[in-house]
């Protein structure tokens, strides 16, 4: 499955039809560079194939932000029918699979 681009404006729109996280990052961001190929490989995996992956540019779009309670970059959300389960910051893969897991 592909990364979705979401926006304050349409992020609300894929929450509420199952499992999601969301990758917050920022252009500046060298930790949040690095991750994004792993994230990317994450999304296309068959064991996460029931999860939406959806990344946000916190700096552009401060209201998701606030909403998921993101003070550091990269930060990784999970959520599950609308509701947020948890919000870390997190830099390695082996964390966002732990965030994965949980919603398996």
């Amino acid at each position: 499955m592909a990364v979705h681009i979401k926006t304050d404006e349409n992020f609300n729109e894929v929450l509420q039809d199952g499992d999601v996280i969301v990758k917050f990052f920022a252009d500046w961001c060298g930790a949040c560079k690095m991750i994004a190929p792993k994230f990317k490989r994450l999304s296309e995996d068959e064991r996460f194939k029931n999860i939406t992956f959806l990344e946000v540019n916190a700096e552009q779009n401060p209201e998701t932000r606030k909403w998921a309670g993101v003070n550091n970059l990269p930060s990784f959300s999970i959520i599950r029918n609308g509701e947020l389960i948890e919000t870390s910051p997190a830099g390695k893969e082996e964390a966002v699979l732990e965030l994965l897991n949980k919603l398996n």
